[in-house]
């Protein structure tokens, strides 16, 4: 008796292990249907569940134009796996119709529904296209003589793919924004025939703007009505575009070579019983996006004194760590801006201290998420200080001012003012405090005289030996130092000597100065095709030996990221890629050499900044 109550408490518990662990698993519910039917053809449509759904709960959808020949017919199956000791419930529910296609047109499957554990989950809505012919990818029957060659096989291959089968399309959220004012970039791609593979991937350099990418690994295909035709969808690139400068700027277009697959009825080998075989054919189509324009529109006039640059939606909040400090102790001021906009170009607003305050470098702290509605998160800036004289404070309040580009104004907010009380050093210590004056008040306080002995000084000489003397061992010491000092150059001198990535660096200014003088003796010749080449080899070559990026990798994306590592100011970026692309469109094309001129002075002004900000 007692073996067999065993038992029944291990069954329970195996139950309910088996219940909680498919549970466990989250609740999907989907619809599967073909995306291209003929006219006058039956097919399947299947609701998927993974789960056991509640009696009675599924509600077909509305199947729009199609008859309903058979269904809905119910199958279900379990398994459990257990695999080192983990144990796994599998359920598949499926829910099957059979629809009939009457007319050409496209008709759109309503969401089917079903509860689980009382929960109501859908499926999304299903377009299908109905065709006057055999949808693409499907295997023709031969035609004409068995003994064709495979040229005609092939081109049939081909034909099974319209122009419009495959895709390449860019989405821009907004055609004209504001300088600064963020663009979601989507590219799409199309298809209505199988792809098994992709060749010579390139998306634009995106020139004018400052991107940020947008995950899209995860991206999954999608049924998507196109032009009046069904396609499924995915993301293959998505970025978010910031706008550096004010005009027309151009996305370049993007390129895909698709690998399509097709299958055609083979035309040997024939059995007379069977029939033949089919043939799998892999074609490959390039696919483009087209050029898009941009307008940006300059920021309106009139910008406050406060405004840095920030462009979005954004609050403010300011915070002093105390109220009252010690004399010679430090503090910390804190700025934190949340919101949404252009968050990794926000500047720390500028803090005026009282002038007996020491105030130190800027903490700069951030979260900043990614996503397709834009770039959200905050920003923390920490203004560390130490209070030197004891006294009553006020710290005044700061300001920022950012421009909303929905309401086309700029808004200042601005924090609160904090009172801040000083009090003397608890440890002792000078506090810069004489007769109610601080250390700022005092220009001199006195000189010390000290007393002058009267009378007969009875000085005599000492005779002390060379050898142990103050000069002997000041001597030593200083030969010692110098030892030192010098064992401590050479070994340097060894390390930078060994060191390729730091020679390269230091005389990157050096190779592109003499470059930029061949560039001009070219201007002063009027050769604009060996100036233009000139210079492009001098902006490379700096970039390259500068920030020791090799010439496989030599990109103005990846020029402009270590620019932007480095603190080079978005002005000098845009116009290190505006100097490339001048000297690229120019090296061949009719250019006056006041032209030249211009490059050769922008480019010299650039390195000249460059080298200025990397030894700062």
């Amino acid at each position: 008796m007692k073996g067999f109550f065993c038992k029944i408490t291990l069954a329970l518990c195996f139950v309910i292990f088996v219940g909680s662990a498919a549970r466990a698993d989250e609740v999907t519910f989907s619809a599967n249907a073909p995306m291209v039917v003929t006219a006058g053809e039956s097919f399947r449509v299947e609701f998927s569940l993974n789960a056991t759904p509640d009696d009675d709960s599924f509600e077909a959808p509305d199947f729009g134009a199609f008859d309903v020949l058979a269904g809905p017919a119910i199958s279900q199956g379990h398994s459990i796996q257990i695999i080192n000791g983990a144990m796994t419930k599998n359920v598949n529910y499926t829910i099957t119709y059979v629809l009939l296609a009457q007319d050409a047109g496209n008709i759109t499957i309503g969401p089917a529904s079903i509860k689980v554990d009382k929960k109501r989950y859908k499926t999304q809505p299903l377009p299908i296209e109905i065709s006057d012919k055999p949808s693409a990818g499907s295997a023709r029957a031969p035609q004409g003589n068995s003994d064709s060659s495979d040229e005609s096989i092939e081109e049939e291959a081909q034909g099974q793919i319209a122009k419009d089968d495959l895709l390449l399309r860019v989405h821009i959220s907004k055609q004209s924004v504001f300088k600064g004012e963020p663009l979601l970039a989507t590219f799409k791609l199309y298809r209505r025939v199988a792809i098994v593979g992709y060749e010579d991937i390139k998306f634009p350099s995106f020139n004018g703007f400052w991107t940020q990418d947008i995950d899209v690994s995860n991206a999954m295909w999608q049924r998507e009505t196109l032009n009046g035709k069904v396609y499924e969808s995915t993301v293959v690139k998505e970025c978010l575009l910031y706008p550096q400068q004010a005009g027309t700027l151009v996305i370049e277009p993007a390129t895909i070579t698709a690998i399509a697959q097709v299958i055609v009825q083979s035309r040997r080998n024939i059995d007379p019983f069977f029939g033949g075989g089919h043939e799998v054919y892999n074609l490959r189509r390039k696919l483009q996006t087209p050029r898009v324009n941009i307008t940006v529109k300059e920021l309106p006039a009139g910008a406050p004194a406060s405004f840095t640059g920030a462009v979005g939606k954004f609050s403010m909040d300011a915070s002093l760590s105390a109220d009252q400090l010690a004399a010679n102790s430090a503090g910390t001021f804190t700025v934190k801006i949340t919101g949404q906009g252009n968050l990794p170009f926000i500047q720390a607003p500028k803090l005026t201290l009282p002038a007996s305050f020491e105030q130190y470098n800027v903490k700069t702290t951030e979260s900043i998420q990614t996503a397709t509605a834009g770039t959200s998160g905050y920003r923390q800036f920490e203004y560390p200080f130490i209070a030197r004289a004891e006294g009553t404070y006020r710290i005044d309040s700061i300001l920022f001012t950012y421009f909303n580009p929905d309401r086309r104004e700029y808004v200042t907010l601005s924090s609160q003012s904090f009172p801040l009380q000083i009090t003397p050093d608890a440890n002792g210590g000078e506090s810069y405090m004489v007769k109610g004056l601080s250390k700022e008040d005092v220009q001199m306080l006195g000189q010390d005289i000290r007393f002058i002995r009267l009378g007969k000084a009875h000085l005599q000489p000492m005779h002390e030996p060379f050898f142990l003397s103050g000069l002997y061992i000041g001597l030593l010491a200083a030969i010692l130092v110098i030892f030192a000092g010098t064992y401590i150059a050479l070994r340097k001198q060894i390390r930078d000597s060994q060191n390729a990535a730091l020679i390269r660096g230091r005389r990157a200014n050096k190779v592109a100065i003499q470059r930029f003088r061949i560039a001009k003796n070219y201007m002063e010749e009027h050769n604009q095709h060996a100036f233009y080449e000139e210079m492009l080899k001098a902006l490379w070559g700096y970039m390259s030996d500068k920030f020791n990026i090799p010439v496989a990798n030599l990109t103005k994306e990846n020029v402009r990221e270590e620019l932007h590592k480095r603190g080079a100011a978005p002005e000098d970026t845009q116009l290190f890629s505006e100097l490339i692309t001048r000297c690229d469109e120019a090296q061949y094309s009719p250019v006056a050499s006041a032209r030249m001129s211009d490059v050769y002075r922008d480019g010299l002004e650039l390195i000249s900044r460059i080298e200025s900000i990397i030894k700062r």
